[in-house]
């Protein structure tokens, strides 16, 4: 099987690389206030139409798949871009193409793709377990359609979103809801999280919501798959450099009059963290070519969110370790990298979790079929 890029999906992997890596110098000036990203690289991506890359060519979009998501991804990754590309366009974006009415598409996803409308999911809650379940916000029927109360927390990019697809108990099930985010009934705490981006904490209090078409839990758990495979690639890119980071200090710093790559145990570290990139690039890989090939399926992701979860924490903390005490400066890039494998590690729940979820589908459709 060929897993080389052709031509056109090369010249992508360029052009993002070519937009990003110029903008990475500035990234530590942009990051220090909000949003967190910088606007004039988001038209840059909308002009080259990236921000409609997965949408259909009747919403603006390009009509690619996730291995080309997979491809701008990766890219983020390898220069902790923090332009929010996957929560807005493989998050909320995909969502809305895949779920949402031909009036809610025709209307929100050609905005997305010009860079017009900043749209995330607003799922997670304080305190509740991972899944595809809301808790703690409440839908109500109302006379003009449908009113959200509760709290959504964190919300990535939430602060300075247009539109929140939020997920929300209407008596019977979870459902999802489109939310005007300036519009009243809707208050948003911002603060900074750990990987150099920003959260809000989203209060709803009889905030108008409209059915994003019929979706519940069904979409949400594919929006999570298409997701969880995007933030597989960036995870990808970020210990891809941070692995080459790693070896390149060992091959220059001395200690004792020699460089650290003539001692034996650190080049055997090293080398495992290389093992551990190369596994967890073939899963990405294949998770990646199931959704393009299947479609969204929540076991693949899971078993990649497992992989991801487990090597993230090894790169991540290897590449701490041997760097020794420059490694947690924040002069130095090994400890952002490290910091945002840390969030990834733990987005849309934990290996833990994942791993379980993994052996509840191997009891039910068997490993033949898992791996297919």
């Amino acid at each position: 099987m060929d897993f080389t890029l052709d031509t056109e999906q090369v010249a992508l992997r360029d052009a993002v690389r070519g937009i990003l890596g110029g903008s990475a110098a500035n990234r530590e000036k942009v990051v220090a206030t909000e949003p967190g990203w910088d606007r004039d690289v988001w038209g840059r991506l909308a002009e080259m139409g990236l921000l409609g890359l997965p949408f259909d060519e009747a919403y603006d979009g390009a009509g690619a798949g996730a291995v080309e998501v997979g491809i701008v991804a990766q890219e983020i990754g390898r220069v902790l871009a923090p332009e929010p590309f996957i929560d807005v366009v493989v998050g909320a974006g995909e969502l809305i193409a895949d779920a949402g009415t031909e009036e809610q598409k025709q209307e929100l996803l050609p905005k997305i793709a010009a860079g017009d409308l900043v749209a995330v999911i607003a799922h997670q809650e304080p305190r509740a377990p991972h899944g595809t379940v809301a808790y703690g916000v409440t839908a109500t029927p109302s006379a003009d359609g449908w009113t959200l109360d509760g709290v959504k927390e964190p919300v990535r990019h939430g602060g300075v979103a247009d539109v929140l697809v939020v997920s929300a108990e209407d008596g019977e099930t979870t459902r999802l809801f489109v939310v005007d985010a300036h519009a009243d009934g809707v208050t948003r705490t911002t603060y900074a999280t750990p990987d150099d981006s920003y959260a809000a904490r989203v209060v709803l209090t009889g905030a108008v919501a409209t059915p994003l078409g019929e979706a519940g839990e069904d979409a949400l758990a594919r929006a999570f798959a298409r997701l969880q495979t995007a933030y597989g690639a960036e995870a990808i890119g970020a210990m891809e450099i941070s692995v080459e980071t790693t070896v390149g200090y060992l091959k220059t710093r001395k200690q004792f009059g020699v460089t650290l790559s003539k001692f034996q145990a650190l080049t055997f570290r090293a080398a495992d963290m290389y093992t551990s990139l190369e596994l967890a690039r073939s899963v990405s890989l294949w998770a990646t070519m199931s959704l393009a090939e299947h479609g969204p399926d929540p076991l693949v992701a899971s078993r990649l969110q497992a992989e991801i979860g487990r090597t993230a924490r090894h790169v991540s903390q290897e590449s701490i370790q041997l760097h020794g005490g420059i490694g947690v400066t924040a002069e130095y890039s090994i400890g952002h990298y490290a910091a945002r494998l840390t969030v990834l590690e733990r987005t849309l729940g934990t290996e833990a979790y994942h791993l379980g979820r993994v052996a509840e589908g191997i009891d039910g459709r068997g490993i033949v079929e898992l791996l297919r």
